[in-house]
């Protein structure tokens, strides 16, 4: 069994689910179970909690599983992707949780697996699909999309400023040969980046990559659907957890976050009609970074934003809208 790797933000993520997993008979849902780090945090610390730990990646489920067989039934794997929270719920029939966390992007198991093509630094066939019974890859993205598209989705997935200048790079090698290696692709960004751009912010290619995994996967759209759904699937007093590691996921979860976190009553009113109350309490003010010491320890969560709510009870004696 490969050595675990480090989870992100451990210990905050411990401290805020810790009043929603402690209760007896709990059940959390780990939305992206990668290598099962949390998970296993989350089962020692809470002896009475039960884990359904959710992934799209079979090889994901099967590392993870092996690393939480000693916790028995307490852990159930299973292979989905994290919009589909309500599906698993009641196929395990609950239709509540009390936690749910998110950490969303790629996981480090994908990272160090060169053959799954995610890394810039290693030379591998263009993949990056994390459930490899998808049909798109990275290869087909980058030899197959028109230039305007590549430069959207560099854009706006990659928040690469010199978009243009890397998608017309790579439709003139393409026009050569296909672009089928990691390492090409990212020698070809590399020198379509002017120079001085280069010497600061680390590899050229990493915004580019990460453009082309998130396109792969369809990991925007997706987190658009699932954190409506999974914040409708928390029990009253539940707790939701989100690390992303982009600046538009984090949007995302800021924006419906807050939304359910306001009255809905028409201004004027002395009070909150039935129905309209804020559904959930936000428990981080902004979005917590991790520390130095964290960072020392494990460089890959720079990028890491964490956002915590709490379901509320209403008036009409659920947490969540109507």
């Amino acid at each position: 069994m490969e050595a675990p790797h480090v989870p992100v933000m451990l210990d905050e993520v411990l401290d805020y689910l810790a009043p929603a997993v402690s209760r007896p008979g709990a059940l959390a849902v780990d939305a992206t179970l990668g290598a099962g780090g949390h998970t296993e945090a989350l089962l020692k610390a809470h002896p009475d909690l039960m884990v359904i730990g959710i992934d799209r990646d079979p090889t994901a489920l099967t590392l993870a599983s092996e690393r939480l067989r000693d916790f028995g039934d307490r852990f159930v794997a299973a292979r989905a992707v994290y919009d589909e929270i309500p599906d698993v719920l009641a196929a395990h029939g609950r239709e509540r949780a009390d936690a749910i966390l998110f950490d969303l992007g790629v996981s480090s198991m994908q990272l160090d697996r060169p053959e799954r093509g995610f890394a810039y630094a290693q030379d591998a066939p263009l993949d990056m699909r994390m459930n490899p019974d998808d049909h798109l890859t990275a290869e087909a993205v980058v030899n197959g999309y028109e230039v305007s598209e590549l430069v959207r989705i560099l854009r706006e997935y990659g928040e690469e400023k010199f978009a243009p200048r890397v998608a017309k790079a790579i439709a003139a090698a393409r026009s050569q040969a296909p672009i089928t290696s990691s390492r090409r692709l990212a020698d070809l960004v590399r020198d379509a980046i002017p120079a001085a751009a280069r010497r600061t912010g680390g590899n050229p290619a990493k915004r580019t990559f990460q453009a082309l995994r998130i396109e792969v996967n369809g990991e925007i759209d997706t987190w658009r659907a699932a954190l409506p759904a999974a914040l409708d699937a928390l029990a009253p007093g539940g707790r939701v957890v989100v690390m992303s590691y982009h600046s538009l996921e984090d949007r995302i979860a800021k924006h419906e976050l807050v939304r359910r976190s306001v009255s809905t009553t028409p201004a004027g009113l002395p009070v909150d009609l039935p129905g309209t109350e804020p559904t959930f309490r936000i428990l981080t003010r902004k979005a917590h970074r991790p520390t130095q010491t964290e960072l020392d320890r494990n460089p890959r969560s720079a990028p890491a934003r964490l956002r915590a709510a709490e379901r509320v009870a209403t008036s009409t004696g659920e947490g969540g809208d109507s």
